[in-house]
């Protein structure tokens, strides 16, 4: 497969004009505001497993609108002091699957929170637990054309708010040190942690891994593989409605987010990702608020990446910030 997107000198540089609207800050302080006045605390139940040297949990935690997200805290057997953590976000379509499967964080000595994302968990993996109880008007097949009428309404105000609502939540696990709290993912789950480390303060860090829902106004144009696809698909039958279309998005852009993060950020971008272009990684990238930021190029890679040796940049960036 060809490179098909700008060359790494020019991504290096490259710090499009991404439209916000005037009110896009009040937009996000209204929600959470209104989703934290829900604030009944997480519930927290031990979960037998077959591991023996982690701990599991079977969390639940008031989402948006109070709704309950769930989610897999797992530690390090034993600790006796509050840990610190990192909450991770999954990719698109997947659920928080079995507890089993996603260990190399709590192996490392962390406090590990991995987030159901809520209507998910049916396009691959082992399943998801949290339903999405609000409808929307009419859409395409898949999440991102969901209540993309209105920025009120739209998919992911809802999963977004869940995930700050997630950090809310680890912070106050008994389990956690709430001054030591991370955010990643890959794909979808980098677009969300980038839209956490936007919205909330005093992370440690930020690993958005080949994110996702980045520069959507590039994405949709540039490459022909779904989920940005599902947009191209919606206003192909939805003639003229563009303008509102990307208004809405205008609202959830990691690049958007990405402006008002602070906390340090490491970054990957796969030059051949077709799924993710890399020039929406680096529209993201180059915007990002910190001036602690790095970025991993894997020049012969699609939408996997780096993988475990993505991973394994992480924990050592992590671990010299936590």
């Amino acid at each position: 497969m060809p490179r098909f997107d700008l060359p790494l000198d020019e991504l290096q540089s490259y710090r499009p004009d991404i439209p916000e609207p005037s009110d896009f800050d009040a937009f996000w302080t209204d929600t959470l505001t209104a989703a934290r006045s829900h604030d009944a605390p997480a519930t927290i139940t031990p979960h037998v497993t077959p591991l023996t040297q982690l701990e599991v949990f079977d969390v639940t935690f008031p989402g948006f609108a109070g709704d309950p997200v769930r989610a897999w805290l797992t530690v390090p057997a034993g600790a006796e002091e509050a840990l610190p953590a990192v909450v991770e976000f999954n990719g698109y379509g997947g659920g928080r699957g079995l507890p089993v499967e996603r260990l190399a964080w709590a192996a490392s000595g962390y406090a590990h929170l991995f987030m159901d994302t809520r209507g998910q968990g049916s396009g691959w993996g082992t399943g998801g637990d949290t339903p999405d109880p609000h409808g929307t008007g009419p859409s395409g097949s898949g999440f991102m054309t969901r209540g993309i009428d209105d920025p009120a309404d739209y998919y992911y105000r809802r999963v977004f708010t869940d995930g700050v609502r997630a950090v809310d939540a680890a912070r106050a696990l008994p389990q956690i040190d709430a001054t030591r709290v991370a955010v990643t993912g890959g794909s979808q789950g980098g677009g969300i942690a980038l839209a956490v480390a936007g919205l909330s303060s005093d992370l440690r860090a930020c690993m958005p891994d080949v994110p996702f829902l980045c520069h959507f106004s590039r994405a949709v144009g540039l490459t022909d593989h779904d989920p940005y696809q599902e947009i191209v698909r919606y206003l192909a039958v939805h003639r003229g409605a563009e303008e509102r279309v990307f208004r809405t998005l205008s609202y959830f852009d990691g690049a958007a987010f990405a402006a008002r993060a602070t906390a340090p950020a490491l970054f990957s971008a796969a030059l051949m990702d077709l799924t993710c272009p890399p020039s929406t990684v680096f529209a993201a990238y180059n915007r990002y608020g910190a001036s602690d930021k790095e970025i991993r190029v894997y020049p012969f890679n699609d939408h996997e990446g780096g993988q475990s040796r993505q991973w394994w940049e992480q924990a050592e960036f992590l671990a010299a910030r936590i």
